[in-house]
């Protein structure tokens, strides 16, 4: 059973309730790296390669993305994608909280 407002999950809540939204994306594939930049200033992290959809084309056709959903999503018309501010804050979560590598000694 949902307990949020809204049935809204926590990360829902979180992306509703402080008006957060994606103003852009900055690409560099030599890094395997995108950058989403919030209204906020805060920059997310993910790897292209975790999106198989993206790991393959070039940076041409990484920019012609849009903001939809009033910042809470982004379309790749060409490439027939769509990514959430929900998922990268989710895949952000996940790499706080997963336990590091550690070696034994």
């Amino acid at each position: 059973m949902n307990t949020f407002p809204n049935n809204y999950d926590a990360i829902e809540s979180l992306i509703f309730d402080e008006n957060l939204s994606i103003e852009a994306i900055d690409f560099h594939p030599e890094l395997d790296v995108m950058l989403i930049i919030l209204n906020t200033k805060v920059v997310l992290h993910q790897k292209i390669s975790s999106y198989p959809s993206l790991k393959s084309v070039d940076i041409n056709e990484l920019l012609q993305y849009k903001i939809i959903a009033r910042g809470t999503g982004i379309h790749w018309n060409l490439l027939d994608e769509d990514l959430s501010l929900k998922g990268f804050l989710s895949d952000e979560l996940r790499n706080v909280v997963k336990p590091k590598n550690s070696i034994a000694a």
